[in-house]
């Protein structure tokens, strides 16, 4: 039996705790709960009956960061064969030599991605496409916000729940307001974004919704909040219209998560041809209408109500992002949350 270990709080595989590898199992790293259901479903399933030779087994994890650390921790002795995980950490796994690059060689389906999935000094390419939005409750909000400055309305003082920097959704909308500020490069200088959710730091009932934001603002406890597409999506959808979606039209930003192949994987050729199929315009399309993460393959073809449900259609809105770049000037950016941001909420 295949186990896992709790090392500091993070789930990693153990390496001396995985037994020798079936010849074609591809053991493939992702995240967990809804993701894990929906993509087995939508691209996992249909791949191994095509396939009928290879099993795929999908260990989750919790995070991006629990993923690098499993297989920081197997680098010598590698159990898994992919990992799906988001393209910051990516860069990290690729610079410590963890994968081998994804390119035309390993699949022809690379060639027509979209330019905003593939990265230089990232060994993997983008597989889904995700992006900030506006959550509201419908009970609580009868006209539907179309700006990002809705949540400095002074009427939803107190009503408004959204993570916090560190969190990527914090330091995404920080960005979001930099660029309709004036900000031209947040790297360098991030001041008229953070002078922005000083304006919206009062609004703010919680910065850690729990369970999460969508069920927050689900239940009414919050009118108004940020979230990621294609979860918002999916609870808007089991809300009984308790909660709607909206892409704010000042724009957004995109969050890419990766395909990697872990180098010297022990079933390497066999998950060469799972990423292969992972991002063809098939899968790409059937996992789009599972979860509503636009594709990364301009060549899939989705059904027009669930296109228009994903970032696709405006992706002339989305303000790009530097991640490799933002890894460095994260911790600044917390520093100037902790410091001006969140001593202004109540």
């Amino acid at each position: 039996m295949k186990t896992s270990m709790l090392l500091s709080g993070i789930f990693v595989i153990a390496a001396t705790a995985l037994p020798a590898h079936a010849q074609d199992t591809v053991t493939f790293v992702g995240y967990s709960g809804l993701f894990q259901e929906r993509y087995t479903k939508a691209v996992i399933e249909p791949f191994m009956a095509a396939h009928p030779d290879i099993k795929v087994e999908y260990f989750p994890q919790t995070g991006s960061a629990a993923m690098l650390g499993a297989l920081r921790a197997q680098k010598a002795a590698p159990q898994a064969d992919v990992a799906l995980m988001d393209v910051s950490v990516a860069k990290t796994g690729t610079d410590e030599g963890l994968f081998d690059k994804v390119d035309e060689s390993v699949s022809k389906n690379v060639a027509d991605l979209y330019p905003n999935a593939r990265f230089e000094g990232v060994a993997g390419v983008g597989v889904t496409f995700d992006n900030l939005v506006l959550i509201y409750n419908t009970d609580a909000i009868k006209t539907a916000p179309d700006s990002w400055n809705a949540l400095k309305d002074p009427s939803l003082k107190g009503k408004v729940a959204m993570p916090g920097a560190p969190d990527i959704v914090g330091i995404g909308t920080t960005i979001i307001f930099d660029h309709m500020n004036g900000g031209t490069d947040f790297i360098k200088n991030i001041d008229a974004g953070i002078k922005a959710m000083e304006e919206v730091a009062p609004n703010i009932q919680t910065w850690e919704p729990k369970p999460d934001v969508y069920a927050t603002v689900v239940n009414g406890q919050v009118a108004l909040g940020v979230g990621w597409n294609a979860r918002s999506q999916v609870y808007a959808d089991g809300s009984k219209g308790k909660m709607k979606v909206v892409l704010p039209k000042e724009g957004t930003i995109l969050q890419i998560n990766t395909l990697n192949l872990v180098k010297g994987a022990p079933s390497s050729a066999a998950a060469r041809k799972f990423v292969d199929y992972a991002l063809s315009p098939e899968a790409q399309a059937a996992f789009t209408a599972a979860m509503y993460y636009a594709p990364t393959n301009s060549k899939a073809q989705v059904a027009p109500d669930v296109i228009d449900r994903t970032v696709v259609k405006a992706m002339d809105k989305v303000i790009p992002v530097d991640w490799i770049g933002l890894s460095k000037v994260r911790d600044q950016i917390t520093q100037d949350w902790r410091r001006k941001v969140i001593p202004l909420s109540r």
